[in-house]
């Protein structure tokens, strides 16, 4: 038997107006997902714990069987594994994205924060524009470490953890009553402004009518982590296939195989192909027993509020990941239990994660059942099925 989940970050939603009052996921054309759930089952499970704030660290951990309300230090800690940084158990880890914000003829603090991507910046560009700030503000206590697209690292030696606001949450908004109250993280980042606004990167990318990557913005503080290892805690030898450092750190850390898919970015035209085949090589040549296929574009596409797009992002995770996936494993004859799920909502209105329970699909092509059920959130409701922690969803995947 093996074991698969496929993650849609940030999948599900609220209805749309403009969809018919649907949600994207009830929108979208995903007749793979519609057939398998009325052969399985589906149902909600809360994946983000009372009190915990929305994320996707705190929700694929859990959605992994890592409860996060024992296993979470931070965020950006666990991308700091994947990039391969050596914390040390005084240093804090903080996210640093490479974001667009406004330049206006007026003071840092009263700019507004429009893209916390810039556009999905290449991880080329982006490597650039950071190595002009690294060798500008990096010292024996602050150290830049290039990681994807416009998601970066800066360790601070003999740090602390400090509130900070993620700039996804506060999109369109003036940035002053969120810059940092450290004055030393608050003065790089104003720095950081004055820095790329100029790099003849930016320059280009007006040019070219694309959003700027003009400042540094830290966020998700954290100290290192400590994760049981996966093999262990399941007895499953399993694999992550991910385009984003925080889900390839959180299998660093758990001891779990990772997969460098050429062309996987994290954005709406993502190697989806490759990603299937990199999951199918895992688990029919390489001994895995588990696979776990993570897709960023939906909470991408939920965050820059397209609703076209994230419909888009639903059907190609149907179309492109799922279908070649079952087809393949069907054809191999080989028996097998899905699992497909968002981690949180990412609603197109308000641009930004909520901890609201999400639906989930549970296939196993050797215990099929005929219900008229389609995947999607208010059909999961319906359902009856409603699982309350999220870190044991897993061990309903893993029941034969």
């Amino acid at each position: 038997m093996k074991y698969i989940i496929v993650l849609g970050d940030g999948m599900a939603d609220e209805p749309i107006e403009a969809l018919g009052n649907k949600t994207p996921l009830a929108y979208a054309h995903t007749p793979v997902m519609d057939r398998l759930s009325s052969r399985g089952e589906i149902g909600m499970v809360r994946t983000i714990p009372e009190g915990m704030k929305p994320g996707s660290d705190t929700a694929n951990l859990s959605v992994l069987g890592y409860d996060p309300r024992i296993y979470y230090s931070g965020r950006s800690p666990l991308e700091a594994l994947s990039i391969g940084i050596p914390m040390k158990e005084t240093d804090i880890a903080l996210r640093c994205n490479i974001v667009t914000i406004s330049e206006e003829d007026a003071p840092f603090e009263e700019q507004t924060i429009i893209d916390h991507s810039s556009g999905e910046i290449s991880t080329e560009d982006c490597a650039v524009l950071l190595e002009a700030v690294r060798s500008s503000l990096e010292t024996d206590l602050y150290r830049f470490y290039v990681g994807t697209s416009y998601r970066h690292c800066l360790i601070w030696e003999r740090g602390e953890v400090v509130e900070l606001t993620p700039p996804h949450d506060i999109l369109g908004r003036v940035i002053g009553d969120y810059l940092p109250g450290d004055t030393d993280l608050r003065e790089m980042m104003r720095k950081s402004y004055e820095i790329l606004a100029s790099h003849p990167i930016n320059i280009e990318r007006k040019k070219q009518g694309l959003h700027p990557a003009n400042c540094c913005w830290f966020w998700g503080a954290g100290t290192r982590p400590a994760l049981t290892s996966f093999e262990e805690k399941t007895g499953k030898k399993g694999m992550m296939i991910s385009a984003v450092d925080l889900l390839k750190g959180i299998a660093v850390g758990a001891g779990m195989k990772t997969a460098d898919v050429e062309g996987a970015n994290g954005g709406l035209h993502t190697n989806y192909e490759g990603k299937t085949e990199a999951a199918l090589k895992g688990l029919l040549e390489e001994g895995c027993d588990f696979a776990y296929i993570h897709v960023e574009a939906p909470d991408e596409m939920g965050h820059q509020g397209s609703m076209e797009k994230k419909v888009q992002a639903i059907e190609y995770l149907d179309s492109r990941v799922i279908k070649p996936l079952t087809e393949r494993l069907d054809r191999e004859n080989t028996d097998y239990r899905l699992l497909v799920l968002p981690d949180h909502p990412t609603p197109i209105r308000i641009r930004t994660h909520t901890g609201e329970p999400v639906p989930y699909l549970l296939y196993d092509s050797t215990a099929q059942q005929d219900r008229d059920w389609r995947y999607n959130e208010e059909e999961a409701k319906r359902s009856g099925n409603y699982r309350p922690e999220g870190h044991r969803l897993i061990d309903h995947l893993f029941e034969v």
